[in-house]
């Protein structure tokens, strides 16, 4: 009697919080918009620019999702994987602006980015597969949690030492100025290219887990990896092409995050990796549908959500509390539906 007391209690607490906080942020949404500070302009940016880095979000969730629905653990690691494509891409491309390839032909010298990111990324999660993973895969769920915890800050600050704590700003591609009008809506150029090469890569790997012989041997070891062996399935080599695949994602995420944010630093890949990881909880982790969506929601709710949530209670700066706004989602998603939009209850 005192333990289901006990779980009432919490839960009752936990239900309250999170009523509060929708209660909190329904009513400061209905004071911005009857105050009506903010144009409706302004809001189709908002919503843009948060479709745009929902879209980055998508591409590093879509990592640490097809990695926990064949090993069931969480890579910590991952956003570190995106950070070393973005740092090796940095120097692709200021190595070839020094020479002047990037004013004589600026659509291959971004290719030839992109590809060195993607590639350099994916060599970066199978190392962290091979050397950190596997030989714990016996192990219990926490040992290779803290084995990724480990070899994210090995990572962080292996780059520190070698590339310097400074922030380094990303050649100017010269290919995404200007903007783009489709109807009404008028869309930045860079954003644009943001949201199709997201949709376009998570179509492909869509494609790839539903329709190719990979795919089906992907989804039959997330299922049971003894009986996927005993049918001829390479289970090594599945895991391995898993953190292979989610180190291309992590590689185009990088160069596409460049773009927004055209900058890069040791420290980058931390706070996109949480929030990709949020955005993974949020669509279901171990569902690809769920961690793509869950980017996308995520990334408009960090950039509408500070305006329309506090700008009516008068709060100054909203936007620098975006990170809140970002974990806040993670705490009400863990209280209301912990398996998260798309995904599914566990067997106790």
């Amino acid at each position: 009697m005192t333990r289901r007391f006990r779980f009432d209690v919490i839960t009752i607490f936990l239900w309250t919080l999170g009523g509060g906080i929708l209660l909190f942020a329904a009513y400061g949404a209905y004071l911005t918009l009857a105050q009506g500070r903010i144009s409706p302009e302004a809001w189709q940016s908002l919503v843009i620019a948060g479709i745009a880095l929902g879209s980055v979000y998508a591409l590093i969730a879509l990592g640490y999702t097809l990695v926990y629905g064949i090993l069931f653990m969480i890579n910590f690691a991952h956003g570190e994987v995106f950070m070393w494509g973005a740092f090796t891409a940095w120097f692709m491309a200021t190595g070839l602006d020094n020479i002047g390839a990037l004013d004589t032909n600026p659509i291959g010298v971004f290719i030839l980015t992109l590809i060195t990111a993607m590639v350099f990324s994916l060599i970066v999660a199978v190392l962290l597969e091979r050397i950190a993973y596997r030989p714990l895969r016996g192990a219990p769920r926490l040992v290779p949690l803290i084995t990724a915890i480990g070899a994210s800050l090995f990572l962080q600050y292996t780059a520190r030492g070698f590339f310097g704590s400074g922030v380094r700003a990303f050649p100017d591609f010269g290919l995404f100025e200007g903007s783009v009008q489709i109807g009404p809506i008028t869309i930045g150029t860079e954003r644009l290219v943001v949201i199709i090469a997201a949709i376009a890569l998570m179509l492909g790997l869509y494609f790839f887990i539903n329709r190719t012989r990979t795919g089906r041997a992907m989804r039959a070891v997330s299922e049971d990896k003894d009986v996927a062996a005993m049918m001829g399935i390479n289970v090594d080599r599945i895991i391995v092409t898993t953190f292979a695949i989610g180190g291309v994602l992590a590689g185009a995420a990088a160069i596409l995050y460049t773009i927004l944010f055209n900058s890069v630093h040791f420290y980058m890949g931390f706070l996109p990796g949480i929030k990709a990881f949020t955005a993974a909880v949020l669509g279901g982790i171990g569902n690809i549908i769920g961690a793509a969506l869950g980017g996308l929601i995520l990334g408009v709710l960090e950039q509408v959500g500070p305006n329309l949530f506090l700008t009516g209670y008068g709060i100054p700066s909203p936007n620098q509390l975006q990170d809140v706004i970002a974990f806040t989602v993670l705490v009400l998603v863990l209280i209301f539906r912990p398996q998260g939009l798309l995904g599914r209850k566990e067997n106790q």
